[in-house]
């Protein structure tokens, strides 16, 4: 076989070329043994044990679907910091690295907690590979479940990779590029250009772009059921769905947790070689930002829900393995608070769990509830039809009542939690250990770090997450030393620069996009292209879909 570089220099068609170029790119990619078909990876995001603990005592059963499963523990902490946000976290079970705070699927910068290794600097900030991606290398058919918008965090650090998780428009077009088979969640505002009525500023409408790809576009509860497709995204709100107990006060149209989950599996498991799932409860982790009881455990038990029925899938299956484990802790939940000091031992059922379960709404769909009228008489109107409380105090009114900033919902919150008897020490993230369920796998029980979860999902697939970035993110410049070219991106477009390599020849690397125009003809890569805006650098593999 003639090597790349002479079939380049005699000019060979474009088409012909790049099949070469394909096959040159090739690494040894070994399935390994005792795999799995199937892997279906669940977070609950920011469900530390108290969260749990509490949603089994509101549960009638007093158990919960993860409590079937095998159980041991996993330690949070990330590259920089004690208390991780959700974003190195995700990539730490994504990708099998520890990284910097709002990294997503990259490597970290420096360094700073004991026990994380250094990463070389030529390294810092690289993109690395996920499992997702490993998946679809092994030709199994993918997919992210999510309640936020799906350009959220933690499905972002399966699907993209970007040094600020709050750059939705360019982790959009990442995922969109990154050609999953089944998308379930909110986000359709970072799909379409501002001219459309989107975010996007770079003129894109990538709702086209999956369309012309072939893939269905559901926004509704009832298109998302009767669909037939097997490639289906269905993006059922502009931003972040609605949490579970509002979901019908306020967006009916949306589906559950648990039915995009089953709808998920029931379309990705029609692939004869398997699949990869990804799931999310996002908002656990929201609540607990905003210190609501009636939110963390109404969204735990819909998260639940969506175990049960991956649990359900994976017994009948038989070649199924389930995970199930938080990314961190939030909000230091407690059972028991200042209040309770002297007579916790005493503390009754009802005076824990009576008032949360008699909550028809969340803090958050209670404040939209009140809304501008900040009338008493409304107010105390609202927390009565919603919460079933009638003794508000004139403190809790006036606070209410002089609230002026974008969160109604973390004033309104306290007002449970203290006829709850429930504390709350932050309104952020905890460091704690958190435990973490499995099913279907053989997995020791014990201490685990959350990159283990990573290199364990690969492994469960068959594959290894260091062949999978040797294919997948090569570095610009060492791809053109290979064949002698030169370097250069065009940015005549500064909102869609261009990576070009030329040697007689003209390659194009759209940024963020998995194409490659060969003397203007255009192949589909097995992964987007990367930019590395820490570095200047740029990620392109070679390998064509």
């Amino acid at each position: 076989m003639e090597k790349m570089t002479d079939t380049f220099s005699k000019k060979t068609p474009a088409r012909l070329a790049v099949r070469f170029l394909i096959v040159a790119a090739l690494v040894l990619f070994p399935v390994l043994s005792h795999a799995a078909k199937n892997l279906i990876v669940m977070v609950p995001d920011g469900a530390g044990a108290t969260h749990t603990t509490l949603a089994r005592w509101v549960k009638e059963s007093r158990r919960l679907a993860i409590d079937e499963m095998h159980v041991g523990c996993v330690r949070t902490y990330g590259a920089d910091s004690m208390v991780t946000d959700s974003a190195p976290a995700a990539t730490a079970f994504a990708t099998g690295y520890k990284t910097s705070d709002k990294f997503i699927g990259v490597l970290p910068g420096p360094t700073t907690i004991p026990g994380v290794p250094p990463v070389p600097s030529h390294l810092q900030y690289k993109p690395v590979a996920t499992v997702l991606e490993g998946a679809k290398l092994m030709g199994k058919a993918t997919g992210l479940v999510a309640t936020s918008n799906i350009q959220h965090a933690t499905p972002a650090a399966y699907s993209a990779h970007w040094p600020n998780r709050s750059h939705y428009n360019e982790i959009a077009e990442q995922q969109v590029y990154q050609d999953i088979d089944v998308v379930f969640g909110g986000g359709k505002w970072y799909l379409l250009p501002q001219s459309e009525g989107g975010k996007r500023t770079d003129g894109e409408n990538l709702l086209k772009v999956l369309r012309d790809r072939g893939v269905t576009i559901v926004e509704t509860r009832e298109a998302m059921l009767a669909t037939p497709a097997t490639r289906v995204w269905g993006l059922f709100a502009n931003d972040a769905m609605q949490r579970d107990l509002d979901r019908a006060e306020f967006a009916p149209h949306e589906p559950s947790l648990a039915e995009m989950t089953q709808k998920a599996i029931q379309i990705l498991s029609q692939d004869p070689d398997g699949f990869f799932l990804f799931v999310e409860g996002s908002q656990v982790d929201w609540s607990s930002h905003g210190n609501d009881p009636v939110g963390v455990v109404t969204e735990l038990l819909a998260f639940d829900q969506a175990v049960a029925v991956a649990l359900d899938f994976a017994k009948k299956d038989g070649n199924t393995a389930v995970l199930v484990f938080s990314d961190h802790g939030n909000g230091g939940m407690s059972i028991g608070n200042t209040q309770t000091d002297a007579t916790y031992s005493k503390m009754s059922y009802d005076s824990v769990v009576k008032a949360i379960k008699g909550a028809t709404l969340t803090a958050e769909g209670v404040a939209m509830k009140i809304g501008d009228n900040r009338s008493e008489a409304h107010i105390r109107n609202v927390l009565k039809q919603y919460w079933g409380i009638d003794n508000l105090t004139a403190e809790e009114v006036s606070a209410i009542q002089k609230y002026e900033g974008s969160y109604l919902s973390n004033v309104i919150a306290p007002i449970m939690s203290v006829r709850s008897n429930i504390g709350w020490t932050t309104g952020g993230h905890t460091g704690e250990d958190l435990f973490f369920y499995h099913y279907g796998v053989n997995i020791p029980t014990g201490t685990l770090e959350n990159t283990d979860l990573a290199h364990g999902s690969a492994a469960l697939l068959g594959f290894k997450l260091a062949d999978v970035d040797a294919r997948l993110y090569r570095l610009a410049d060492d791809v053109a030393a290979q064949y002698g070219a030169t370097v250069s991106i065009d940015k005549s477009d500064p909102e869609n620069p261009v990576l070009v390599i030329k040697k007689g020849w003209t390659a194009r690397f759209p940024f963020s996009k998995d194409l490659l125009i060969l003397d203007g003809d255009v192949f589909r890569l097995k992964a987007p292209t990367v930019f590395a805006p820490n570095t200047g650098k740029v990620y392109i593999n070679l390998e064509m879909e």
